[in-house]
């Protein structure tokens, strides 16, 4: 017979309720994402939902358009945050997945206590981050032929660089949205107090200094230094974590090797204060135990 009174624990959170938005908030991003979308399906919103996802004010002269090869050229303007946003969106949606499909499988195979699980969390975001980064900053420099033309990085300021191409301004699109979709996610993540601050800095950093090389029109130089910079962090971290592996081994052996020492020394010890003692009893009792 089923008892009465008692409750069974309600495993899914009331809806509109914190916990509600924290478990189901790539849903409600994507969700949100895909109105903008759709509206670029229908006559009326287009116009508008083009401003949220396609990439604004194009400064490319009519007259170059006879050509079909004619590269199109981009400059900074207030309708790129409403892009910011959109993008901004779209990693939030990102973060999510390769949460779920990547780092939550390999943790699983780990084995990682709590505050490993979440520092692991929030190294593996930034690696991958930082590795398509490199990669996409580099493409940009090879496509732009702003290695082979060092000079290019200075040459002309501040006229010369005031238009950009169609990736380079989309690449600071990203890593702007990037940096401000820190800021929700430590509500999503469920970041401790202590830990707010530090992570507050570092997104912050990064957003102002990117944010600010897009307005003062120095984007080809800093497109170099943050590839450099990702991959150099990129070397330093895997390298680091090779150390820090190898060390974590090794103290390892060491303490194994401590504790069979010990476990030996009392084998020892034990040994030899039975045979002590056997050897100060009385011959009559020797023999008696001998026998026995």
């Amino acid at each position: 017979m089923a008892l009465k009174g008692v409750r069974r624990a309600n495993k899914n959170p009331p809806i509109l309720s914190h916990e509600f938005v924290i478990q189901n908030h790539a849903d409600i991003v994507s969700c949100v994402a895909m109105v903008f979308v759709l509206g670029l399906m229908f006559q009326a919103t287009a116009p508008l939902a083009s401003v949220f996802i396609a990439v604004q004010h194009n400064a490319t002269d009519p007259e170059m358009l006879t050509t079909p090869d004619t590269p199109m050229t981009y400059t900074y303007g207030s309708k790129d945050t409403a892009a910011i946003f959109f993008y901004c969106l779209i990693s939030i949606v990102m973060h999510a997945i390769i949460q779920e499909y990547i780092l939550d499988k390999v943790n699983r195979k780990l084995h990682l206590s709590k505050t490993k699980h979440s520092k692991f969390n929030e190294s593996g975001q930034l690696l991958i981050f930082t590795a398509v980064s490199a990669a996409w900053g580099l493409n940009i420099l090879v496509k732009d032929n702003i290695i082979h033309d060092i000079s290019s990085l200075w040459g002309g300021y501040p006229e010369g660089h005031a238009q950009m191409s169609f990736m380079l301004k989309f690449f600071f699109l990203i890593q702007m949205s990037y940096w401000l979709h820190c800021y929700p996610e430590l509500y999503f993540q469920k970041t401790k107090r202590e830990e707010m601050p530090g992570k507050i800095q570092h997104a912050s950093l990064y957003l102002i200094f990117c944010a600010a090389a897009y307005v003062l029109k120095l984007n080809a130089l800093v497109a170099v230094c943050l590839v450099q910079a990702w991959m150099m962090w990129n070397f330093i971290y895997f390298h680091l974590r090779q150390m820090r592996e190898r060390q974590a081994e090794q103290m390892a052996l060491r303490k194994k090797l401590a504790e069979r020492k010990t476990r030996k020394g009392r084998r020892d010890d034990s040994k030899r204060s039975s045979e002590e003692d056997f050897s100060e009893l009385p011959e009559v009792d020797q023999q008696t135990r001998r026998r026995k």
